[in-house]
């Protein structure tokens, strides 16, 4: 049996990190705040964590970070919040669902969202209002985009037949995001900062959104194949996936220095963006010449919880078994925030930027 003088000396002594109370007489920004919670304990240290290690990859000049979006986040009204991201160079590649650019375009041409009227389901499809939880998008803005899309196609889809048309979903909003720059100057979205920025973004199941339908129904419009006989043939856009993964796989695997990954969500922006490293190590065991390359780094804001077995709850540690992450007993560094982003990614952007911008005085 253990002596009890000996379990207390355990208990109380080496080996132990002690925790702090936040003592809010003493902190005057958020950058402290968030440095407070790493001495706290449940969601505040993971989100003091996160705090840290964002610091650490935005910081460094050889990282090459890559951002994933998921959820209805411009819906959402934190679009601004990732446009603030390109802006700063602090992230080197975007990957999201379709319906959270589509809705950030409609921010980009100065249409806004609103609070759900006191009305039912029922009554807001009559009056083309789309319901999104508590917020909601008007038909109207949809227009102005399927306007837009249809009033410059040819500039989008300059020709079809694979030499002038985007060649993948980063090409394209490429181009739709210089073309927001021109038509709403002055005005912020995440595309016309990408394009600013030189970033890609892509969107590998591109198809799921009210963007991809505008392109679809602009060229089939056209086609006197399809008014003939609708969904027998027709002549459109060729978007090919594969040069979405080549082009993202060229950035990472050209990159010399450390990966980082900062996801918010899951889905497949974030299983798209984690699987190019067991890429890497499928070619490598192929014996191409290809060199295994990990995220050594990563950041996730979900509340996704991690008995389900989805890949949005799954934890870094899972993906090390993936050949996605370095183990930390390697030096990897990873934290996970299980919270509405919402609630939390104002708070912990604002206080890194305070954070990185105290460091350089």
């Amino acid at each position: 049996m253990v002596d009890k003088r000996e379990r207390g000396q355990f208990d109380s002594g080496r080996n132990l990190e002690p925790l702090e109370p936040i003592d809010i007489s003493k902190v005057s920004d958020f950058d402290e705040t968030l440095a407070s919670m790493e001495k706290t304990s449940f969601g505040g240290r993971q989100l003091g964590d996160a705090a840290k290690i964002l610091t650490e990859m935005f910081s460094d000049p050889d990282d090459l970070t890559v951002l994933t979006l998921s959820g209805a986040m411009t819906v959402a009204k934190q679009g601004l919040i990732i446009c603030e991201l390109i802006e700063r160079g602090l992230v080197d590649a975007v990957v999201s669902t379709g319906a959270l650019i589509t809705h950030g375009l409609v921010e980009g041409m100065a249409n806004s969202h609103y609070k759900v009227p006191n009305l039912s389901d029922e009554e807001m499809y009559e009056r083309g209002i789309c319901r999104v939880y508590d917020t909601v998008e008007l038909e109207t803005s949809f227009e102005h985009l399927h306007d837009l899309v249809d009033e410059n196609f040819e500039r989008l889809f300059p020709a079809l037949d694979g030499k002038s048309a985007p060649r993948g979903s980063y090409d394209f909003l490429r181009r739709m995001g210089e073309l927001l720059k021109e038509k709403h100057p002055g005005s912020r979205s995440i595309l016309a900062a990408a394009a600013e920025a030189d970033i890609p973004v892509f969107i590998p199941a591109f198809t799921d959104s009210e963007l991809s339908l505008d392109i679809f129904i602009r060229r089939v419009k056209y086609d006197k194949d399809f008014w003939k006989d609708p969904f027998t043939r027709a002549a459109i856009p060729q978007f090919n996936p594969f040069d979405d993964l080549f082009h993202f796989a060229q950035k990472v695997y050209n990159h010399k220095g450390s990966l980082s990954i900062f996801t918010i969500g899951g889905g497949v922006p974030r299983n798209w963006a984690q699987q190019i490293t067991p890429l890497f190590d499928i070619m490598s065991l192929e014996n191409l010449p290809v060199e295994p390359r990990l995220y050594s780094r990563g950041v996730r804001i979900c509340p996704e919880p991690v008995h389900w077995g989805g890949l949005s709850g799954c934890t870094y540690k899972e993906g090390v078994s993936w050949a996605k992450f370095l183990p930390e007993s390697k030096g990897g560094k990873y934290a996970e925030v299980a919270a509405d982003a919402t609630v939390v990614l104002p708070f912990l952007i604002k206080g890194v930027i305070q954070r990185m911008e105290k460091q350089k005085k």
